[in-house]
């Protein structure tokens, strides 16, 4: 029982996480001082926080993944779709 107890609060705390490139996460690094940035962090929020609407889960990635073939969908791209775009 114990062992259960645990594991769900594990899946629980994260999934509350925030996912790096989402909306969220870019709102949080703008706010951070980028000298706290890793080299990840910097890598992760040019490519979805500088333009308007690139980031995970934004209306304007999912439309842009939607017309993307899914046999060239990453693994996370498909589990960030169905998280953000179809829920």
């Amino acid at each position: 029982m114990r062992r259960v107890f645990i594991y769900s609060a594990i899946m629980l705390l994260a999934a509350c996480s925030l996912e790096p490139g989402s909306e969220k996460w870019c709102a949080m690094k703008k706010d951070q001082p980028k000298s706290e940035w890793s080299g990840d962090d910097v890598v992760t929020y040019a490519k979805n926080c500088l333009l308007e609407g690139s980031a995970v889960g934004s209306k304007n990635w999912c439309e842009t993944l939607s017309e993307k073939p899914k046999g060239e969908w990453t693994a996370n791209e498909a589990a960030s779709y169905a998280k953000y775009c179809v829920i």
